[in-house]
């Protein structure tokens, strides 16, 4: 791993308007923390993925009547299953035991802003998600500098997917709202710059700052 905390590789391509829908970048105190605990980073890249499949397999269930959500879902999951098994497979080969490991106050954060009533509730649990695949993608760009070349290599991959992920998310929100999105947008993409810039006490994938 890299000594310098440099910027995203100019080299990895992130999707057009992904840094600008985030509010803040990741912090370097955040990316030194992730550097300093390299298999806590692993079990809960794993735990995280594990919890994308899951996610989308719920809305899958849910919400019968919408295809195109079905559909976008259903790959969403296939993919996410795989990154699991990928980042469990890498962990093996390194000796790291895979454990459960308690949930950061990130995603929760967000959810406890979602709306009881539908179609707003669909529509807030989408924009989350494509909050949650926009930092995990800027969050793997910013860490591959600094990862040894398996690792590397592997996160470069996820990068054009979590992208992709995130476009997704935020088209179905756009195309199953009833009204314009634009103020929920902002109201998140507060929420969520507030998350990543306020400390936690324990390192996770999605966590603020160190405390």
């Amino acid at each position: 791993m890299s000594d310098t905390l440099e910027a995203t590789p100019s080299d990895v391509e992130l999707p057009s308007g992904l840094l600008d829908f985030l509010r803040c970048p990741t912090p370097d105190t955040w990316l030194q923390w992730a550097l300093e605990n390299p298999e806590l980073l692993l079990i809960d890249h794993a735990q995280c993925e594990k919890k994308a499949a899951s996610t989308a397999m719920s809305l899958l269930y849910r919400y019968v009547d919408q295809p195109l959500l079905m559909t976008k879902m259903s790959q969403l999951a296939r993919e996410e299953l795989l990154h699991f098994e990928q980042v469990v497979k890498l962990m093996e080969a390194r000796g790291i035991a895979y454990r459960h490991l308690s949930a950061s106050r990130y995603a929760e954060g967000l959810r406890r802003h979602v709306r009881p009533q539908e179609p707003e509730r669909l529509v807030d649990i989408l924009i989350i998600g494509a909050f949650i695949e926009a930092r995990s993608c800027e969050r793997f760009a910013r860490l591959i500098p600094h990862l040894d070349p398996e690792l590397a290599r592997f996160y470069r991959s996820l990068v054009k997917s979590e992208g992709r992920h995130y476009e997704d998310y935020l088209m179905l929100a756009q195309h199953l709202s009833p009204a314009p999105i634009d103020k929920r947008v902002d109201f998140f993409a507060e929420c969520e710059a507030q998350l990543i810039v306020t400390p936690d006490t324990a390192f996770r994938f999605h966590s603020g700052v160190p405390a």
